[in-house]
């Protein structure tokens, strides 16, 4: 099968780029510029790889008219943000590609009502982000019912692995987090730490696309949560990180707009999202229907990261060693 992959060097291209080769894909990888994966594999070696500006072709209307150049059976759009990006490639696609496959998120139900969320569920996006990954999916599956391109909509969640930082238990990027746990010192969490964050490995997340795009009549024209099997806590997981460093969590709690002003503006922005978004979806239509089995656990995917972020020194843990697994 010839398949394009739109933003193959990301977190989860990175790992689904080398499964299709191993499984005898011809496989065209596009990116913005000369990028290295962020995990490295041998599979690589044998994948063609194209630099365009989307954002440059899709104001000139190009871009989906150069996808289609490629005469794939199968596109995978890992970096579509807006429904009008979403519709050029659909059209372009019509009658040339037999299945689209996009990357969605979970952040397009906003805030929930009744957890795990299913598919199915009433939605009320929010942001800029959200909105714009809704209606970009909206319009993907609609045309797809209609006899559009066939597409199918996968939604991560917190997209966790070597190689980058994954959201930590304060609800933000910031590495320092990690380590005034391994250390044993004193952490500030917003409101009462139980908000929820819903992580999936990167490697997880590659295996549902691989298996969308495997089994397409039984992915195409429906949306599926990737995720791991249970999110966390905020509360739980800090327990957990500092768990694995040997020491007991030493934690604080205060209302968000006093946590907020004890952080960096932007640290507290991205908390704000996590929190109030708090996903906590259920995976079961994906591994019904696609067969979805996640190996990783929530915490099993950010051990794994922390490990690497450990080993490169970008975590201080005061000489305190990661426990073994």
């Amino acid at each position: 099968m010839r398949v394009v992959v739109i933003g193959g060097t990301g977190h989860v291209g990175g790992f689904l780029v080398p499964r299709l080769v191993r499984h005898g894909h011809d496989v065209t990888v596009i990116t913005r510029g000369p990028s290295d994966p962020y995990h490295p594999d041998a599979a690589w070696k044998d994948v063609r790889r194209v630099h365009a500006d989307r954002a440059a072709e899709d104001a000139a209307g190009s871009f989906g008219k150069r996808v289609a150049g490629y005469g794939a059976d199968a596109v995978v759009d890992m970096v579509c943000f807006t429904p009008d990006s979403a519709r050029q490639l659909a059209e372009a696609l019509r009658g040339v590609t037999a299945h689209l496959v996009h990357c969605g998120t979970v952040w397009v139900h906003g805030v929930p009502t009744e957890v795990p969320v299913r598919e199915d569920a009433a939605r009320k996006p929010f942001g800029d982000y959200g909105v714009n990954k809704a209606a970009a999916e909206d319009h993907l599956l609609r045309q797809s019912a209609l006899g559009g391109t066939p597409t199918t909509v996968l939604h991560p969640g917190h997209i966790s692995g070597p190689g980058w930082v994954p959201v930590n238990p304060a609800g933000n990027f910031d590495p320092a987090v990690y380590g005034a746990l391994a250390r044993g010192e004193e952490v500030l969490l917003p409101n009462a730490g139980l908000e929820t964050l819903h992580h999936v490995h990167a490697d997880d997340v590659a295996q549902a696309f691989e298996s969308a795009l495997h089994d397409p009549a039984a992915s195409r024209g429906r949306a599926f949560h990737i995720c791991s099997e249970q999110a966390l806590t905020l509360r739980g997981y800090a327990a957990e990180v500092a768990g694995w460093f040997g020491r007991p969590a030493r934690l604080a709690f205060a209302p968000f707009e006093q946590w907020a002003s004890a952080v960096d503006a932007q640290a507290a922005d991205i908390t704000y999202d996590h929190i109030t978004h708090s996903s906590n979806v259920s995976i079961e239509r994906a591994r019904r229907l696609l067969g979805y089995a996640p190996r990783y656990s929530s915490l099993q995917a950010v051990r794994e990261a922390l490990a690497w972020l450990v080993a490169e020194g970008r975590v201080d843990t005061g000489g305190q060693p990661l426990n073994p697994a």
